[in-house]
């Protein structure tokens, strides 16, 4: 049957480029600042038709409490029993924006091949998976022994909870035995991988405040304290010189005990430069997916450019922390922000305003349905599939787990290194939606043998 699913799969690829080509056309970024919202519900109707004409006649667009529009839909099995499994299809169809369009190599949303990639925003994050579950379906040719959900929703990029709130508040409506997630991606080209970790965080803004207003640097420079450099005191406190993150009261030497990363892969996939070490006393696997992660997203100061000879009176920063599994979120948020207030030096004045908090999510692996997974993943790329984590933060999956507790969740997707998923010259290896199509296409037609 693998054979078979194959050479259907690899005969509809020119036709699945061309209507990758069509969903890529669709600037579908779920911000109205920045492109029309007719955009998104283009890109969301696109999606239902193409899930109605392969048997989910229900599909039909529903609003989430954030304003936008998920497709939900089903389809029954063929033949079905009592017995018979219900799996979730997931996936999204809203994008980042394109950032520097002068950065793209091409126009960022006109699928273009390169290097035999295809390139354009969305082409793997997450608009090729969405082609991968059509592939996969229409290579079953209507033989599919297990009830189907649907749902691909619209603001995934923009994290406004607007799905997580409907599952929350419908959970009927998505309730099912496996949950396929895809949304994450594989260790490289041809290496299958299913993603079991994925780390939380915490978004929060410091501000600090020494002066009533900007003062010269001559005539006070010394004994006045400085609002940026109290503000840069602070920031240094949060890694040590190796580079790991050491944040007081939070454990930063967890190791990590599935696929390894190796550094000089990492460096090339990281655009690390020459020279510039790689931070943190543990692998690479360690410091990305099982330890805490500090990233400085921004900085409010006086630019260099206009810049006067003055004491910076206050300034402001935020912060990003990555919460591996194992550590709550919120208990990570609190001793970020205890060990700021400590740090601060001078007595400086110091506030912090809470962004948002998230928690790590931690998969299953011992389940029949990750298990029947694997042995797909082996058929469709002749290798063994390995476990990844990931450094970003899915809270959908922490919503999945916790409205469905007995349902297995598998995450997995077209994205790999490669693919440069949220930057300029996203791209996709049309070799991953093929071989991971044909992985969902065989999964789907023996897992209700043997559940």
């Amino acid at each position: 049957m693998s054979d078979e699913i194959r050479a259907r799969i690899r005969a509809m690829m020119p036709a699945a480029r061309d209507e990758l080509a069509e969903l890529v056309a669709i600037r579908s970024v779920a911000d109205p600042r920045q492109f029309p919202p007719e955009e998104c519900a283009k890109a969301a109707e696109w999606v239902r038709g193409r899930f109605a004409e392969l048997g989910f006649a229900d599909a039909r667009l529903q609003r989430t409490p954030d304003g936008s529009d998920a497709v939900v839909g089903s389809r029954p099995a063929t033949n079905a029993d009592a017995d018979t499994p219900t799996v979730l299809l997931y996936a999204h169809y809203d994008v980042q924006p394109p950032l520097d369009e002068s950065a793209w190599r091409s126009p960022p949303f006109v699928l273009t091949d390169v290097e035999g990639r295809w390139a354009g925003r969305g082409a793997a994050d997450c608009k090729g998976n969405i082609l991968m579950h059509l592939l996969a379906l229409r290579a079953l040719q209507d033989q599919i022994p297990v009830h189907l959900k649907l749902v691909v929703e619209g603001s995934e990029e923009q994290g406004t909870g607007g799905l997580e709130r409907f599952v929350e508040e419908n959970p009927d409506v998505l309730a099912a035995d496996v949950i396929l997630v895809c949304d994450t991606g594989n260790a490289a080209v041809g290496r299958p991988a299913a993603t079991v970790s994925l780390r939380g965080f915490a978004n929060v803004v410091i501000r600090v405040e020494a002066l009533a207003s900007e003062i010269h640097s001559g005539m006070f420079g010394g004994p006045a304290p400085d609002g940026l450099a109290a503000l840069v005191a602070a920031l240094a406190s949060l890694r040590d010189d190796a580079g790991s993150t050491t944040i007081d009261d939070l454990n930063h030497d967890a190791t990590w005990g599935g696929e390894p990363y190796d550094p000089g892969q990492f460096r090339a996939d990281a655009g690390v430069l020459d020279g510039v070490h790689l931070l943190g006393n543990g692998t690479v696997a360690d410091e990305l997916w099982s330890r805490p992660a500090l990233t400085v997203l921004g900085i409010d100061c006086p630019p260099v450019v206009g810049s006067s000879a003055s004491i910076v009176p206050r300034a402001a920063a935020r912060l990003n922390l990555r919460v591996p599994p194992g550590v709550i979120a919120q208990d990570a948020h609190d001793a970020l922000v205890s060990h700021i207030r400590d740090h601060v030096p001078w007595g400086v004045r110091v506030s912090v305003e809470t962004e948002a908090v998230g928690e790590p999510f931690l998969a299953t692996t011992d389940g029949l349905a990750y298990r029947a997974f694997a042995d797909a993943m082996r058929s469709a790329y002749g290798v063994e599939m390995t476990m990844l984590g990931q450094g970003g933060s899915i809270p959908l999956c922490n919503v999945f787990a916790d409205t469905y507790p007995n349902a297995e969740i598998i995450l997995m997707g077209v994205e790999e290194p490669l693919a440069l998923i949220h930057a300029p010259n996203e791209s996709v290896d049309p070799s991953e939606i093929e071989n991971l199509a044909v992985a969902e296409a065989i999964f789907l037609h023996s897992f209700a043998k043997g559940a």
